[in-house]
């Protein structure tokens, strides 16, 4: 039987948080570890946690269809008190690794949102170097409402862009496999060389 979407198991961190006298609560996550190209994709979002406010169908952007992910995303952007959106290239990540990339990229997310959180929820067991309390979710994408609206806006704001990028160099497949390690990408590889977005770090057996 199909798990029906629960509001309250879905902002149970956040509800927690505000007995404790909490109110702006940000959700921070990325997209694009895994790939073999493009940059790694990070969002903050401090969303309205009022019933009235609720957006139906937030969860870990990787269990919608891209159908579903994209409606909410607009939704996301409109309802949220703010949000904010990095890019760390791929160059950056060769430079200082991909979990420090990843690092990077969520501790500008948060420090560029208009208003300064009071918590900071981030997805996995992910510390970040910030003057903010913060609390790690394992799994947050799919257990947080604010971590997975984060994950929806990344996910379709890195798809965009590996969709465009398909457009520059359109013999690897980036609108069909964003960038990860697919068998068409890498005969694509193979047959033609690395492009500039890929990560040297990721492509050396290549």
């Amino acid at each position: 039987m199909k798990k029906v979407w629960n509001a309250e198991e879905k902002l149970q961190y956040e509800r927690a948080l505000q007995t404790k006298g909490y109110r702006l609560i940000a959700g921070v996550d990325e997209v694009g570890r895994g790939p073999l190209a493009g940059p790694v994709v990070c969002a903050a979002v401090i969303m309205p946690l009022d019933e009235t406010q609720l957006i139906l169908g937030v969860d870990d952007s990787k269990k919608l269809s891209e159908k579903k992910r994209e409606g909410l995303a607009e939704e996301i952007k409109k309802r949220a008190l703010c949000y904010t959106i990095v890019e760390i290239d791929e160059k950056k990540i060769d430079e200082i690794n991909i979990l420090e990339a990843t690092r990077l990229g969520m501790k500008q997310a948060i420090e560029g949102l208009s208003q300064t959180p009071e918590m900071v929820l981030t997805d996995g067991n992910m510390t970040l170097d910030i003057a903010i309390s913060q609390t790690s979710v394992i799994h947050g994408d799919a257990l947080s409402y604010s971590i997975g609206a984060a994950s929806i806006i990344a996910k379709v704001y890195r798809d965009h862009l590996m969709d465009e990028y398909a457009k520059t160099y359109p013999q690897y497949g980036f609108e069909k496999n964003k960038g990860y390690g697919t068998a068409a990408h890498i005969n694509g590889i193979k047959e033609h060389g690395l492009c500039p977005i890929h990560r040297r770090t990721f492509t050396k057996k290549f």
